[in-house]
């Protein structure tokens, strides 16, 4: 739609009246428009702009707006216009210019304004009306849209702009069944409009109907294919649906399509990423890095595809950029510290859990491994200051209590310790961490009845190790009951033959029974398999026994690391 010329004027509009000076403006008029019609617009221009500095005159404005718009100088153009204008406000045309300048410009809400002035009565007023529609449409205006429109369509109902317009302001106020019904009939009138069937896929892709939106997308697909609309809705049902090859197949025809957009290549890689395809992710999202260079979420996923494929230094050099670029980035402290563990720069990696905010979705997890850390170097009063704060977030966390109950055991806390470890067995009865780090409390404050129990418990919990059964063992001969001990040792020697200290205290038990030879015959393995257990041999103390309880405390179980996921498609 283009400049309107000529004398529209509404009814009433005064005469105009000639004069010396309006045959000045018209012999100026003249040599402008001669100029014009030569190409030689600046000249034209230049003539008219020197006339209108001594003459305000209406039609020199418009003349001046005419040829502004010609050179796109939208500007300019709409400043002509918005004088005459002012200079003849009945002047229809010159409302409706000065409407398409500022449109031009992307000032809707300005365009509309003009455009309502320039609408008349009947079909004359018809393209105003169009007009005033879009550019309400544009504003987000879809009410007042939607009334200029449905005024315009009276006069001139099979007008496609207007239908199209119509449709999308309908889809914009969540009128979707009408939207489909019109875009359908603008199709039926123009099967290779591009712009409906753009919309009909984007609305039935937000809607989840992927089969409606794949229909559409394959028939512009055919029509245009030089147009990247339908593999982008190609592309982003095969996301939704978790078609990861599919996806890859589409986002790289997008790359060789436009290959200087970066969510192409962006999209490239994540669907590289989701099949495991790591060594092609992390080509496509460098190539994204290169056109858009502070993108902490590539930077971010570039890191993680280099961590999958185990290229540890490329990972950190990937999460350092991107938390340089945004250090609110999620996830990228988390994983950045977990690297650092695996380079062993473990001080580094507290520092990055410590860090984390306590609003953060990484917190509970980056607190736990702080935690192990801190127990790890021996710093156990942090260590389970730090797994305590993760479960006041996170209450019913069996991890946390253990690793919390071994740093208070090492720290010498043994009765928080004790809470800890039956904080984890009211969650997972049957845990034999908790249960060995119970008995190795019992065993240090000499309750030798719970030791014994919880030793058995381990023992039904299929735990065979010759720990645990010399520690009963030793328990039973502490509490005078040979005959008891005697299978506990034996039990310990099936899993160790060579254990020395379960053969000389069977040794001693054998002994207390009254078998001494096989007492003896214990006593010389077990002095082959410990010479020095023989300088104790003939003195044993407290009783006949000698040896120390085995340590069966709770180790650290293997950490759950919380699993890298990439992110969905830009």
């Amino acid at each position: 739609m283009g400049v309107v010329t000529g004398g529209s004027r509404a009814p009433g509009a005064p005469p105009s009246h000639d004069s010396k000076r309006q045959k000045r403006v018209s012999r100026v008029l003249s040599d402008a428009e001669s100029l014009r019609l030569d190409g030689k617009l600046e000249d034209a221009a230049k003539l008219l702009s020197r006339m209108a500095e001594s003459e305000e005159n209406a039609a020199l404005y418009s003349a001046l707006g005419r040829i502004h718009y010609e050179t796109k100088d939208y500007a300019s153009a709409a400043d002509a216009y918005a004088r005459v204008a002012q200079l003849e406000p009945w002047r229809l045309t010159a409302h409706f210019n000065l409407g398409l300048c500022r449109g031009k410009l992307g000032e809707w809400g300005r365009a509309a304004d003009s455009f309502r002035h320039a609408v008349g009565a009947g079909p004359a007023g018809g393209d105003a009306l169009l007009a005033l529609g879009t550019c309400l449409m544009r504003a987000g205006e879809p009410r007042e849209a939607l009334d200029a429109l449905n005024r315009y369509l009276e006069f001139f109902p099979e007008d496609e702009h207007a239908l199209f317009c119509k449709a999308v302001v309908l889809q914009q106020s969540g009128r979707q069944a009408e939207a489909a019904q019109i875009y359908r009939r603008v199709l039926g009138r123009n099967p290779k409009c591009e712009e409906a069937l753009s919309n009909l896929m984007a609305m039935f892709l937000e809607a989840k109907d992927y089969a409606t939106a794949r229909r559409f997308a394959t028939v512009l697909a055919e029509l245009k294919p030089e147009s990247t609309a339908a593999p982008e809705t190609l592309a982003a049902i095969s996301f939704a649906e978790g078609e990861y090859v599919s996806a890859a197949r589409y986002c790289q025809n997008l790359t060789e399509m436009a290959p200087d957009r970066f969510e192409n290549w962006f999209n490239l890689g994540v669907a590289h990423h989701k099949t495991g395809s790591f060594e092609a992710a992390a080509q496509a999202y460098t190539r994204a890095l290169t056109l858009k260079r502070d993108s902490a979420q590539a930077y971010l996923n570039l890191g993680l595809v280099r961590h999958a494929l185990d290229d540890v230094t490329g990972a950190r050099a990937a999460y350092e950029k991107a938390l340089k670029v945004d250090p609110q980035q999620p996830g990228v402290r988390w994983n950045l510290a977990l690297v650092l563990e695996r380079l062993g720069e473990n001080d580094k990696a507290a520092e990055l859990y410590a860090e984390t905010r306590e609003d953060s979705e990484d917190w509970c997890d980056a607190s736990f491994r702080l935690g192990y850390l801190r127990l790890k170097r021996g710093d156990f009063a942090a260590s389970a200051g730090a797994f305590e704060a993760c479960l006041r977030k996170r209450p019913h966390w069996p991890e946390a209590y253990l690793n919390a109950g071994i740093a208070y055991a090492q720290a010498g806390q043994p009765v928080q310790a004790r809470r800890c470890f039956q904080g984890v067995l009211a969650q997972q009865r049957d845990s034999t961490h908790a249960l060995r780090g119970l008995a190795s409390l019992a065993l240090e404050r000499q309750d030798y009845s719970e030791a014994l129990d919880l030793h058995k418990r381990l023992i039904e919990l299929g735990e065979y190790s010759a720990e645990l059964y010399y520690n009963a063992g030793l328990i039973c001969q502490k509490r005078g009951r040979a005959e008891d001990a005697v299978p506990f040792y034996r039990q310990a020697l099936s899993e160790d033959p060579q254990f020395a200290d379960a053969l000389l205290n069977l040794g001693h038990a054998l002994l207390a029974m009254g078998q001494e030879d096989e007492a003896r015959s214990c006593w010389r393995r077990a002095i082959r398999e410990k010479p020095e257990l023989a300088q104790n041999y003939f003195d044993p103390p407290d009783g006949g026994m000698t040896g120390e309880f085995s340590p069966v405390g709770a180790g650290l179980p293997r950490q759950r690391f919380r699993p890298w996921v990439s992110s969905p498609p830009a």
